[in-house]
């Protein structure tokens, strides 16, 4: 036993003046409480109680130690309470990181939603398109859309796949003409979306044939919004998320590009700092934007329907 372990017999057994009543209450034998007692008084190099034939009765040291105990085993037992009710139940703060677009468009009406079911869970949401260290910035949670992760010191969870379409404005394809393959994206202006791992190339294919293309572009930005409208004003070509630029390829303001030639998919996905086992309310939040996903798919097309996105 370690010294917690033994100051709890101790203070049982001060409790009740009595080894064979403290043996009795914690079900062990009276050596064993005896003996652990002996060692704690061993340790600390003072003697905790005067043993008679009648009584046990605490000496002056003893009653002093165990006053602090108590205080200091009642703030343990608390502390291991609180922990044990943040893993289990949902209740306290949840912390999470969304990227920007997919939370404006996405979120509000699934968080409205979650709220109502969970209203004792504080949800603090943070909308970035950097990708958040989250064991550093000490989130529960991020929500990301990018490759398949290769970060091997968080763990994650699937939640669906993001396509992406290359598109236009008519007026740049006007002006510039569009690309009848992909190597012929290098000689057009290509926005360039700083937030990629590897922005500079564009991974696209055409059912087992493959193209790689470092596209040339003079403007990169980190936000797939202001990418999209910088394209309908006919900056040039871009690659983003089809949900981002749905509506302006259903009223005409963009165009797709290179339509056979889909870029390689990307995925929603949940991480986690490495848990052995996730919180209930980190879990409950994933299983929600899961469901959410399923049963709203017009908000990111192509997991389904080609119609206008809600504004939420």
């Amino acid at each position: 036993m370690g010294h917690l372990e033994r100051s709890r017999i101790f203070l049982e057994v001060a409790e009740r003046s009595s080894f064979a009543d403290a043996s009795r209450a914690l079900n062990l034998s009276r050596s064993v409480v005896t003996r652990q007692v002996a060692e704690l008084e061993e340790e600390l190099g003072v003697q905790l109680f005067v043993r008679t034939t009648r009584k046990v009765a605490l000496t002056a040291p003893g009653a002093i130690y165990a006053d602090r105990m108590r205080t200091a085993v009642r703030q343990i037992d608390q502390a291991t309470d609180a922990v044990r009710d943040e893993q289990h139940t949902l209740r306290g703060t949840l912390k999470v990181s969304a990227p920007l677009s997919f939370g404006m468009r996405f979120l509000p009406d699934a968080i409205a939603r979650f709220r109502i079911l969970y209203p004792e869970l504080t949800l603090a949401m943070d909308l970035t398109d950097r990708f958040v260290d989250i064991l550093r910035d000490d989130y529960d949670m991020a929500l990301r859309i990018s490759g398949p992760p290769t970060d091997r010191s968080t763990i994650w969870r699937k939640i669906c796949e993001v396509p992406r379409v290359l598109a236009a404005s008519p007026d740049y394809v006007a002006r510039r003409g569009s690309p009848a393959k992909p190597q012929e994206l290098a000689r057009h202006n290509c926005l360039a979306y700083s937030n990629s791992n590897d922005p500079q190339i564009w991974r696209l294919r055409n059912g087992d044939e493959r193209a790689d293309v470092s596209i040339a572009s003079k403007l990169a930005c980190n936000n797939g919004e202001l990418l999209a409208d910088l394209s309908i004003a006919g900056e040039g070509i871009v690659l983003l998320p089809r949900f981002i630029m749905e509506e302006a390829l259903i009223d005409g303001r963009l165009v797709q590009v290179l339509p056979d030639w889909p870029p390689e998919m990307i995925w929603l996905t949940a991480f986690y700092p490495p848990y052995e086992r996730l919180p209930a309310k980190v879990d409950a939040f994933t299983r929600f934007i899961e469901d959410a996903v399923a049963a709203d798919q017009e908000e990111l097309p192509n997991l389904g329907q080609k119609k206008p996105a809600r504004r939420l």
